[in-house]
Parts: C-alpha cells; structure tokens; sequence
C-alpha cells in the first residue's frame, strides 16, 4: 500500500511538468526527499508522534486536581504560542494540532486526551473539515464519536463553536460563513440533546458578514492575543459550568 501510494505522489509530482510543460520535472533528489516526506506522513496520518514524548513526561494530576486538556486543531494549538497566556494558574494541558480535521482527531483522542485522564475535555472545533470540503455527515460522525469516547471515559464534554471565517487564505473560492454557522447549529443543538456544555465564540468574535471581527484575528481565520482574551472567559465558564463550580 506504502509503494503505491509513493507511486501515485510520484506521478502527480511529474505531471505537471514532464506532461503539459509548466514547470521542469523535479530533480531526483528532490523527488526522493518528497517522497520520504510522503512515506512519513502516511506512516503516522493522525500525528501521534506529535505530543508522544510530552505525554510521557507528564506526571500524574494530584489528587484533587481539576485537569482539563483543551484539544483541537491549530486554534488549540496557538492558544499560548500565538495567543498571549494560556490559563498560567490552571491545570490545563493543550493538546492542538495545526491542520488537523476531525478523522485525524478522532484517531488520537485516546492518546492526547484519555490516556491523560482529565476531568474534562474543551473540543475547540475547527475550520479544517470545512476548508478541506469534508461531508457533514463525516464530520458530526466523528464529533459523535469523540464525545461518546469522553463519556465513556468519564470525561466531561465542552464543545465550542466553530470560530467565525467568511475566507480562508488558502483555500480563496470558499465562502465559509455560512456553512461555518450552519455547522455549529448542528453542534449547538447536539450538546442540549446529550446534556454537554457548548461555548459559543460567535457574540464576542464575529463580525456582520460572518467572519471574524479584524481586530481580533491574525488572517481572518485565527484569533490574535485579543481574540483568545476575548474567548477565555467563555471557556473558563463553560469549564465551571461542566465541572459544577459556582
């Protein structure tokens, strides 16, 4: 399966150029590098390389202690590299992929969430399965499926909105806003459904036109220090809110 898909890289890499003459083949140097690139993305599609050693240095919570894993795509993940401080006096662990979409989640919600054994789990949904024109109906199975793993793992389920984007830089002839809001409907409505706390992003980030106000984002897809200022405390509530806390 491994060579064949090699196979194909390697075929879509010369067409371009060896076929219709836009561009010089690659050299086959940096054919091989792609490929290699290729073979070892396939090798671990869901990343779990990605946080494998800092999930073996993490020590057990204490007794007592109220851990949270904020997990997710690159929202997550640049809560605290890009977003300014990342909630310095709690006990929560971020556990973000850059890129991800729901299946590739999915897969390492054992790992990066369960095995971590939090109290609770903030689902920050993400752009990716819109951007990378995913099926609906695929993603809530895997958001179906992510929640149904948190409970039967005792693991109580915050789920947030999908953050607001009327475009996506890379992917410039979508027109997400719509379908972003159409989406968290259905998230909406799932968490009242199946008693889970929601946080919706939408009333301190979004903008008329359904994409992210301009002084709160970076590119119109994720939030700046601002925009996680802005989001934490709805998160912290929503983590109280799953937790009992008054």
């Amino acid at each position: 399966m491994m060579r064949f898909l090699a196979g194909l890289f390697t075929v879509a890499v010369l067409l371009p150029g060896a076929l219709w003459g836009q561009a010089p083949a690659p050299s086959s140097a940096d054919m091989a590098k792609q490929v290699a690139t290729m073979k070892a993305k396939l090798a671990d599609w869901p990343q779990l390389g990605y946080y494998r050693e800092a999930n073996a240095a993490l020590p057990a919570a204490a007794a007592g202690q109220d851990r949270v894993v904020f997990f997710g795509a690159s929202v997550a993940e640049f809560w605290g590299k890009r977003g300014g401080q990342f909630f310095p006096d709690k006990p929560y662990i971020n556990r973000g992929i850059g890129g991800q979409t729901s299946a590739q989640m999915l897969v390492r919600f054992r790992q990066d969430v369960i095995n971590l054994h939090p109290v609770a789990v903030v689902f920050l949904e993400s752009t990716n399965d819109i951007s990378q024109e995913m099926e609906p109906e695929m993603s809530e199975d895997n958001w179906e499926s992510i929640a149904e793993l948190a409970k039967a793992n005792g693991i109580r389920m915050i789920l947030t909105s999908i953050t607001p984007s009327s475009h996506f830089p890379w992917n410039p002839s979508l027109h997400p806003a719509e379908t972003i809001r159409t989406r968290n409907v259905w998230l909406k409505e799932y968490a009242a459904s199946h008693s889970l706390t929601y946080v919706d992003f939408d009333p301190v980030l979004a903008n008329a036109e359904g994409g992210m106000k301009a002084e709160l984002t970076v590119d119109g897809v994720h939030p700046n220090k601002e925009g996680y200022a802005a989001m934490a405390p709805l998160v912290q509530a929503g983590i109280d809110k799953a937790l009992g806390v008054k």
